[in-house]
């Protein structure tokens, strides 16, 4: 835990110490992470008790560590015409979680985030769990306690796989039916598996191998250093100091 929690995180750790795994601040926001069994306590205790009031869940989203930190861009070099317009895709199985490059950082390879907002007392805070089980990631449903979350752990679902236990209506929402696989995990091919075209003979749409589409990657996949929020903090600190 941070050195410097704010009177909220204190709060938070002095209500729900034992379930907690870690607490602290990024970047102006408070981040508590708790394990999937005490995924539905903690969220009842944040949505109940008065001194928290968190009455809306505004987003959540499933997260894949795979390649974390690993990038298919050479920065290194870089001309005075800048960056091309992609370079060529590695392909399935260009990350391989079984190197765990991401140890102490990211304990497990999928995760469930979640954004929710008080509106009682003007805060936010992101609540996190990581999904025990890589083969099959797993994390209760919030359903219960939060209705507005029954779309987003569908979405969560489609596009990661992680399936959410005591979802009422767990199935796709986004992709096609009969999709195979899950398009938003990194060792999902970049072109797709199939294509899809209208046959005039069969008179009929018919799926077929991936052919027309080069595997490109379009954008670098790695957050690059930015000294803006060296700068904010140093700013903020000096306002603190300036107060005292």
């Amino acid at each position: 835990m941070s050195g410097e929690l704010s009177a909220f995180a204190r709060q938070l750790s002095a209500r729900l110490a034992e379930k907690i795994v870690t607490l602290g601040e990024w970047r102006g926001e408070t981040v508590l992470e708790v394990l999937p069994e005490n995924w539905l306590a903690v969220a009842r205790a944040l949505r109940d008790e008065a001194e928290f009031g968190f009455e809306q869940l505004i987003d959540l989203c499933g997260v894949d560590h795979l390649g974390y930190g690993e990038g298919e861009w050479d920065t290194e070099d870089v001309s005075s015409e800048g960056f091309s317009r992609g370079v060529e895709g590695l392909g399935p199985g260009r990350f391989d979680w079984s190197a765990r490059p991401c140890v102490g950082r990211h304990p497990r390879r999928f995760a469930v985030v979640v954004q929710l907002l008080s509106l009682r007392h003007n805060r936010r805070l992101r609540l996190r769990g990581y999904c025990a089980d890589d083969a099959l990631p797993l994390m209760p449903s919030l359903t219960g306690v939060w209705p507005v979350a029954n779309w987003y752990e569908r979405e969560a679902f489609d596009l990661y796989g992680i399936v959410f236990e005591g979802h009422p209506d767990l199935r796709r929402i986004l992709t096609d039916y009969g999709f195979v696989g899950h398009p938003f995990r990194k060792d999902f091919p970049l072109i797709g598996n199939v294509e899809v075209r209208y046959d005039e003979k069969l008179g009929r749409v018919v799926y077929e191998p991936v052919t027309s589409v080069e595997p490109r990657v379009g954008v670098p996949r790695t957050v690059r250093h930015d000294s803006r929020y060296e700068q904010a903090r140093a700013e903020q600190a000096a306002e603190r100091a300036a107060d005292k």
